[in-house]
Parts: C-alpha cells; structure tokens; sequence
C-alpha cells in the first residue's frame, strides 16, 4: 500500500536524526512546504564545536547546552517565505524553546512521532494543528 504524505515526510525525519551527533536522544526534523523539502536538520553542536559524542554532553537541567536542537536546524536552512504556513515533520515533540521558535517562524502544522508533551498548550494556542503518528 502506498503512504500517505505524512508517513513519507515522517519517515525521512527518522532517517535525518540517522545524523544526530547527541548520544542521548537522535532527533530528525524537516520543513516541507507545498510537498517539498525546504531544510532538514538534527540534533547536534554548531559548525566547530565538538560533538557530544566525542566528548559528552553539557548538561544543564534537562537539556545539553552545546546541542542545537533539529528543529532550530532546520528552521534555519530556510528563508522566512519558505517556513511561512509550511508543515514540520519531527521525530519527537518539541521541547518548549523549540515550540517558541516554531510558533515565532510561521509554521502551521506539526507532525510528531514519539511525545514529548511540555509544550503542547503553546501550539495549540498558537493555532498550530498537530498531528500524532506514533511509531
């Protein structure tokens, strides 16, 4: 049978995080507008800094503070025009700094796999919809 959109998009998501550099979670994320890929991105440390793992995370609460998060990644491989009203796929729910950054960039829809519920009010008030599909 053949996948809906959702599940195609989803999908590549999980294989994005196939690149997470972070040895505690391996998260995958895209923009996708008008079904097209407009960036892509994982969890991991910015351009020359050193991965966690290769010398482990810089944790602080519940969050390492060296690791830019997959969605912030791929937010940032778009312009404003390409993230205004686009789809974002990710493997886990958004955290509650990416949920700001979400609702700031013009998105309109979340698909998600695995919870992470923190920020779920701030969506939804937002008037983001968000779409489930558990893995």
């Amino acid at each position: 049978m053949r996948k809906g959109w959702d599940e195609y998009f989803l999908d590549i998501a999980f294989q994005v995080a196939g690149r997470s550099t972070c040895n505690r979670r391996a998260v995958g994320a895209l923009v996708v507008k008008d079904k097209r890929i407009k960036g892509t991105g994982y969890n991991g440390a910015p351009h020359g800094l050193p991965h966690c793992l290769d010398v482990g995370c810089l944790m602080e609460g519940e969050h390492c503070q060296r690791t830019i998060h997959a969605e912030i990644n791929a937010l940032l491989e778009c312009s404003p025009e390409e993230r205004a009203g686009a789809t974002m796929y990710v493997t886990d729910y958004p955290c509650e700094r990416c949920a700001l950054t979400i609702i700031q960039a013009g998105i309109k829809r979340l698909v998600y796999a695995r919870p992470y519920p923190v920020a779920r009010d701030w969506l939804r008030e937002a008037g983001i919809e968000i779409v489930h599909l558990p893995r």
